[in-house]
């Protein structure tokens, strides 16, 4: 019997190393830290704001920010934020993006374009680590708008979560079906 449960532990102890092993592909960019105060009655209260991008740069990217007395809990914070915020996107053969989109977050606008092999990643500051990080190697991206960097980063991710491939549209609007229907008639 107590060999059973010896199995039952050692299955149990892969199981937890097997989701430790996804998570320990991510990959997490700091963007900034901050230092922020909060003005009370006793003075000011000091603490840091985190900024950071997590992703597997295999078509997974979310943006996480955490605020903690000291930089090292900011960072964790921000990391765990930003791994609840994981979207997937879909990208190309050539490591791009599959048509044209626009993503607006508050007062900022991200514009990004599809571009050829070898091009690189054309974009600055938030969204071009957001870009990276998501896996994306041929792209160009443009800021309107504000130049806030967090607002730019969760504009970056609105588009990036708005890209479609044509199976995804075929499906959406029936046009499969509808193809087959007419070829077998």
């Amino acid at each position: 019997m107590s060999t059973d449960l010896k199995q039952v532990n050692k299955s149990k102890k892969t199981s937890q190393r097997s989701d430790n092993s996804t998570e320990s592909k991510l990959v997490e960019r700091l963007i900034k830290i901050s230092r922020v105060s909060k003005v009370t009655k006793g003075g000011k209260k000091l603490s840091f704001r985190a900024i950071v991008v997590v992703g597997n740069e295999n078509g997974q990217v979310g943006v996480g920010v955490g605020k903690a007395d000291d930089v090292v809990n900011a960072f964790k914070k921000a990391k765990t934020d930003g791994r609840k915020n994981l979207i997937k996107i879909p990208i190309t053969k050539s490591l791009s993006i599959p048509h044209n989109v626009i993503g607006n977050f508050g007062a900022c606008k991200i514009i990004m374009r599809p571009s050829i092999e070898g091009s690189g990643v054309i974009a600055g500051g938030s969204v071009r680590t957001v870009l990276e990080v998501a896996g994306i190697k041929n792209v160009i991206a443009k800021q309107l708008g504000s130049n806030n960097i967090l607002n730019n980063a969760r504009a970056a991710v609105v588009a990036l979560g708005s890209l479609t491939t044509k199976s995804q549209v075929a499906k959406k609007r029936d046009l499969y079906t509808t193809s087959v229907e007419n070829i077998n008639s």
